[in-house]
């Protein structure tokens, strides 16, 4: 089992989010092993507790001082009242784990105002991995746990999928169209990367436009996507107003991305790098609390910056090439960039092995990048 980064509380209830196969259940059994465990995917307990969540209480030995774990809380948010009235009269300590924020978001949901802090958990980073480290299975499988010790990565993503699908999604009642939301799983993967058009979505999955656009905060609601919005501040350019998509994971997308005889295989594979670079990102300003918003940057006349950072940290602009070699072409967006923002960080990633300057624009190899990737964004 890898060291993960991230590092709860030592006395006080905590929220642990992240999507399916990311390895939650696995880390808390690992570091909380005298907690109390209670699987809400377990449908005698499901029943019992969304008949009277009282009962929770019945659950716990009176002089119970460790954690109380409950798995996948979201399924019965009721719960949350009983963790809260249990906080404040016995004391306990709670981690309550959840692959879906859609049914916590609601007015009603008691979301224990501070009684519990929140945490996420995501797939491994390269941090976490060490030298098993490979970008070759990086960009082919991700980072999923699990992909580390199946015997067939491939179909465990696969199987994965299908498993939101039939398990996420039906159970959790969040859209009656399955066969719907499968063809739209199948477009959007076509946007990966891309700056989000919902309307050709839509049409991709013969789907109302509306249907889709629940559909993409779904996959949100889920951890599943991450969108991007256009870094607009004190802009002295026009820029478009759309968002970037892309999944959460380069695995997931690449089972989700079908792929012919007329796809170009550059398209796939950038889009893959961009994602792993994005989702080591996200992952490690959160663990590490580096506290950067993510965005990218477009002009109306289609400059474009695949990552902006913006924080205390002060402006990092990030482009991803695939290409080993680096042409005066390609620094143009970043100089571009660098001609409104001169106080940023601008770092172009390419698939080269040697570190270069070009100006104010530093050149790093992508794999020095992930593996050293707190020495440039700290």
């Amino acid at each position: 089992m890898y060291k993960r980064i991230i590092s709860p509380p030592e006395n006080k209830s905590f929220f642990l989010f992240g999507p399916r196969g990311t390895g939650k259940t696995t880390w808390l059994k690992k570091n909380f092993p005298k907690a109390l465990y209670l699987d809400l995917l377990e449908g005698e307990l499901f029943t019992t507790f969304l008949a009277d969540p009282q009962r929770l209480e019945n659950f716990i030995p009176k002089e119970f001082t460790q954690w109380v774990i409950l798995d996948e809380v979201q399924r019965v948010p009721s719960l949350l009242n009983e963790v809260h009235r249990l906080i404040e009269s016995r004391k306990f300590k709670f981690i309550l784990t959840g692959s879906s924020a859609r049914k916590l978001k609601k007015k009603d949901v008691n979301l224990l105002a501070g009684r519990a802090l929140a945490y996420r958990m995501y797939p491994l980073t390269s941090k976490e991995l060490g030298e098993d480290f490979s970008l070759p299975h990086s960009l082919l499988l991700g980072h999923l746990p699990s992909t580390f010790q199946e015997e067939d990565p491939k179909k465990y993503l696969q199987s994965y999928v299908m498993t939101y699908l039939s398990e996420e999604i039906q159970q959790e009642g969040l859209t009656r169209n399955l066969g719907g939301f499968t063809r739209f799983l199948e477009a959007a993967s076509f946007s990966q990367g891309e700056v989000l058009n919902v309307s050709e979505v839509a049409r991709e999955c013969a789907v109302h436009r509306k249907v889709v656009e629940n559909y993409f905060s779904i996959l949100e609601d889920l951890m599943m996507a991450f969108e991007l919005p256009v870094f607009s501040k004190k802009a002295k350019r026009r820029l478009i107003r759309h968002r970037k998509f892309y999944f959460f994971d380069t695995g997931v997308y690449r089972a989700l991305r079908p792929r012919g005889p007329l796809d170009a295989t550059e398209e796939i594979e950038g889009a893959a790098l961009e994602t792993l670079i994005l989702q080591e990102i996200v992952a490690l300003n959160d663990y590490l609390e580096w506290g950067y918003k993510l965005f990218y940057w477009r002009t109306a006349t289609g400059l474009e910056v695949d990552f902006v950072l913006y924080g205390e940290k002060g402006i990092v602009a990030l482009e991803v090439k695939r290409s080993s070699k680096v042409t005066s072409k390609q620094l143009r967006n970043l100089q571009a960039f660098l001609d409104d923002y001169p106080q940023t960080r601008a770092y172009l990633l390419y698939g080269g092995k040697r570190v270069q300057q070009e100006g104010n624009i530093q050149i790093i190899p992508v794999e020095k990048f992930l593996r050293e990737m707190d020495s440039f964004l700290e």
